[in-house]
C-alpha cells in the first residue's frame, strides 16, 4: 500500500456532503495534568511533565526522562477484580472516557441500544500486560497466555472495556498507526457516523513505560539521551536531538451534528476534513508525503489554505523529521504563512495518544481563542520559515479553523482540520 492515499469522499463529490461529525466531550490524562480543564490551564501557563523517569529504574538505560501522569491512582478506576486483568493503560483510557462522557452530557442507558459505538488507538499500551504474562510464565505454577496471545487480547480489551463500562453496543474497533492512531481513530469513529451511528467514543491513550516498554523505545533510535527536562525535547530547534517518551492522550465524543443539535448538546467545533498518506519505502528515493496528507485533509474539509488559523505539528523531534515537516508546511502556506505550535513538548511523545490530545488542543483553542505555546526551544532553526509559537501563549488572532498533523512510525502520516461552531 506503500504511497497509497486514504480519502472520505472523492473529489468532485456532489453538492450534498454528510452531516458534519461534532466533538462534544473531551476526557484529558496528560503528563502536565489530569482532567481536561486542569491539563489546559497548565498548557496555557507552558508547564511541562516531563521528567525524570520513576515507574520503574530507568538507571541502566540511555534515556532517563518520560511523562508520566500525575496523580493517577489505577485502583480508584477499576474493581479489585479488574486489576490483573487491565494495566495502566486501560485505566487512564476508562478514567478519560468517564470524563468525556460526562463532559457531553451523555447517560448511555438512554440512548438507542446500539446508536453508540468505540473507535481508539493503540500502538504500544500492550507492553505492560504482556511483560507480566511473561514474567508470569518464568515464575511457578498457573497457565498463562503467550505474550503474542496477549498483545492480540489486549488491543480489543482496551476499547472493549470501555463498552463494556458505559453500554456501549455500537460498532467498536481498535485502529494501530503509532502516533497517527489518534487522528485515524477520529476518522473511522466520522465514518461510523455516516453509517448511522449517533455517537462514537474515539481518540487513544498509550502507555508502555515498563522495562519492556522502555526497552522497545530504546532501540528506535529516536529518543533523547538529554538530561535536562526543559531541554531533552526541542521539537524544531537547532539543538533537537530526539524525543522524550510520554504516557496519556485524550478521549473525545464524536456525535452526528444533527443528533447533538437535538438533545441541545454544546459542540467544541467540527471534525471537517481527514486524509492519511503512506511515505514511500526506504531506499526507493519517494519523497515524504505529510504534504500530501494535510493538502488533502483541507480538500475534504473544502478550506483553502489561507483559511487555516493555526497548525499543531506532528514535532518529531530531530533534524531530518522537523526539516521534513517544515518544508511540506512552507510548502503548502508559505514561509512563515501560518503560526505552528507543538503542545506535545511538554508532555512529550505519546504514541496512539499523542494525536488525539493536539485534537483535544485544537478545539479548545478554538473555544479560548488562544494559541498554547511550544515550549523548551526558544526560537526555530532559521532554516525552517515557520512561525513557530513560543514564550508563551498566543493572542488576539480570530481562530476558526485548525490544522493537526501526524506521523506514526511506518510511514503513516495523517491530518485532521477542525473547525471552529458556526456563531
Amino acid at each position: 500500500m506503500t504511497g497509497t492515499i486514504t480519502r472520505e469522499a472523492p473529489a468532485g463529490t456532489a453538492a450534498v456532503r454528510p452531516a458534519a461529525a461534532v466533538v462534544t466531550g473531551i476526557g484529558v490524562a496528560a503528563p502536565n495534568g489530569l482532567g481536561t480543564e486542569a491539563w489546559w490551564a497548565a498548557t496555557l501557563r507552558g508547564e511541562s511533565g516531563i521528567g525524570p523517569l520513576t515507574r520503574f529504574d530507568g538507571s541502566g538505560y540511555s534515556s532517563g526522562l518520560a511523562g508520566e501522569v500525575p496523580g493517577f491512582v489505577d485502583e480508584d478506576h477499576v474493581s479489585s477484580r479488574l486489576m490483573p486483568q487491565t494495566d495502566r493503560v486501560t485505566r487512564l483510557s476508562l478514567a478519560a472516557a468517564a470524563e468525556a462522557l460526562g463532559d457531553a452530557g451523555v447517560d448511555p442507558a438512554e440512548l438507542p441500544e446500539y446508536a453508540a459505538g468505540v473507535v481508539t488507538a493503540s500502538s504500544a499500551g500492550g507492553f505492560e500486560f504482556g511483560q507480566r504474562e511473561l514474567e508470569a510464565l518464568w515464575s511457578k505454577g498457573g497457565q498463562h497466555v503467550s505474550a503474542y496471545q496477549s498483545f492480540a487480547w489486549f488491543y480489543a480489551v482496551n476499547s472493549g472495556q470501555i463498552s463494556i463500562r458505559h453500554g456501549l453496543r455500537g460498532a467498536s474497533g481498535v485502529v494501530v498507526s503509532e502516533q497517527a492512531g489518534g487522528l485515524d481513530a477520529v476518522a473511522h469513529a466520522r465514518r461510523q457516523l455516516r453509517r448511522g451511528a449517533s455517537l462514537v467514543v474515539t481518540g487513544g491513550l498509550e502507555s508502555a513505560l515498563c522495562p519492556w516498554g522502555w526497552a522497545a523505545y530504546t532501540a528506535s533510535g529516536e529518543l533523547s539521551t538529554g538530561t535536562d527536562p526543559a531541554r531533552a525535547y526541542v521539537p524544531f530547534d537547532e539543538e533537537a536531538r530526539g524525543h522524550v517518551a510520554g504516557e496519556g492522550g485524550a478521549l473525545l465524543i464524536l456525535e452526528d451534528a444533527a443528533s447533538a443539535r437535538d438533545r441541545g448538546a454544546r459542540a467544541y467545533g467540527s471534525v471537517a476534513g481527514y486524509a492519511a498518506t503512506f511515505d514511500p519505502a526506504p531506499g526507493t528515493g519517494g519523497a515524504p508525503r505529510l504534504a500530501d496528507a494535510a493538502a488533502l485533509a483541507l480538500a475534504d474539509a473544502g478550506v483553502r489554505a489561507d483559511e487555516v488559523d493555526v497548525v499543531f505539528a506532528d514535532a518529531a523531534g530531530s533534524r531530518a523529521a522537523d526539516r521534513a515537516e517544515a518544508e511540506a508546511l512552507t510548502g503548502l502556506f508559505g514561509p512563515y504563512g501560518v503560526p505552528v505550535t507543538a503542545p506535545k513538548s511538554m508532555t512529550g511523545r505519546l504514541s496512539a495518544g499523542g494525536a488525539s490530545l493536539d485534537l483535544a488542543a485544537a478545539l479548545l483553542a478554538l473555544r479560548d481563542q488562544v494559541i498554547p505555546p511550544t515550549t523548551g526551544t526558544s526560537a526555530p532553526a532559521a532554516e525552517y520559515r515557520i512561525d513557530l509559537v513560543t514564550g508563551g501563549p498566543r493572542e488576539g488572532r480570530a481562530l476558526r479553523t485548525a490544522l493537526v498533523l501526524a506521523r506514526g512510525r511506518g510511514g503513516f502520516n495523517s491530518a485532521v482540520v477542525v473547525r471552529a461552531p458556526a456563531a
